[in-house]
């Protein structure tokens, strides 16, 4: 934790200071000296990859409580909005073969650019569906049945800018993130940009993982302990996680005007590990609860007030 081990803290605040000037004033070789991929590390195959993307597909519809036989109705002449869909867009993909209209895309760095990975990964997927699926699946490319060519527009849209941001106006029916939200550099920002997004009978999904990076700590909690200014200097402009809590999310979920259709942590920190960080909490974090402490990540289900989503099981 920040302040235990003195030298060590410095090289790490110092490299961190470093890579975020080059964030800042170099964006694309910053993504190319990371390797960002918007996934993690735990594929190394592309057929690792693409079943970790239909995980991720399938995952949004076992929250809604749609069974898999009905997935294409539900997506039927929808727009569904993905926020950092990483170096590979392959969800909005599968979307777009399971019958959405359309699939924008949305990232602060530009992750995404046809390359032979990306083309294998999205042609392996391709080779999975059949029927209908397999027949939409092969129109989604710039050239049909070429993954190589890229996805096509106007069905497919990629929208890299600062902030994140999509700039849609009562577009989305469907709004999607996966480890995404916790690295929003204004996140206030993305909850009003989704908000207005969303038509009045949208829904929004999203998973956050709220536990944190140290690159010589495994507690998931100890990147709480940088002062405020320090964390900024560090990460301002890098993609790195913003670090608030479960509680910033509830005061926002109030303050654009969301409802909470369900709010559920996927993983808890025990007490012992809430206990050793108090002590050394930045500041802006001492006022946070043990148990608001605790969560290292969510499932979010939003809808704007008095909107039924459809296909929504009670």
């Amino acid at each position: 934790m920040y302040g235990q081990r003195p030298l060590a803290d410095l090289r790490w605040v110092l490299r961190g200071i470093a890579a975020n000037q080059i964030a800042r004033f170099f964006p694309d070789r910053y993504v190319r000296m990371t390797g960002h991929t918007g996934r993690g590390a735990d594929e190394s195959s592309a057929r690792q990859i693409a079943d970790y993307f239909w995980s991720c597909f399938y995952d949004y519809f076992e929250i809604l409580g749609i069974p898999a036989s009905d997935i294409g109705r539900y997506l039927k002449g929808k727009t569904v909005l993905e926020y950092g869909p990483g170096d590979v867009p392959a969800v909005a993909f599968l979307m777009l073969a399971h019958g959405a209209d359309a699939a924008v895309c949305v990232d602060r760095f530009e992750l995404y650019r046809p390359s032979p990975a990306s083309a294998e990964v999205l042609g392996l997927l391709l080779d999975d569906l059949e029927g209908a699926a397999r027949l939409r699946g092969e129109v989604c490319f710039r050239t049909p049945l070429d993954p190589a060519s890229g996805l096509a527009e106007p069905s497919f849209r990629y929208v890299c800018q600062d902030y994140g941001l999509s700039g849609l106006r009562d577009e989305a029916d469907l709004i999607i993130s996966r480890a995404a939200l916790e690295y929003a550099n204004d996140l206030s920002a993305t909850f009003a940009d989704m908000r207005a997004a969303m038509r009045a009978d949208g829904i929004a999904i999203h998973k956050v993982d709220l536990a944190g990076q140290r690159c010589d700590d495994d507690h998931p909690l100890s990147f709480l302990t940088y002062p405020r200014v320090l964390w900024w200097a560090m990460c301002s402009h890098k993609n790195t996680v913003n670090r608030w809590r479960i509680d910033h999310y509830r005061r926002l979920l109030v303050e654009h005007d969301l409802e909470t259709v369900s709010l559920e942590p996927t993983a808890l920190a025990d007490r012992r590990l809430v206990d050793e960080v108090r002590p050394r909490l930045a500041s802006c974090f001492r006022g946070v609860s043990d148990r608001d402490l605790s969560w290292l990540g969510f499932w979010m289900v939003l809808r704007k007030p008095t909107s039924r989503p459809a296909g929504w099981r009670a």
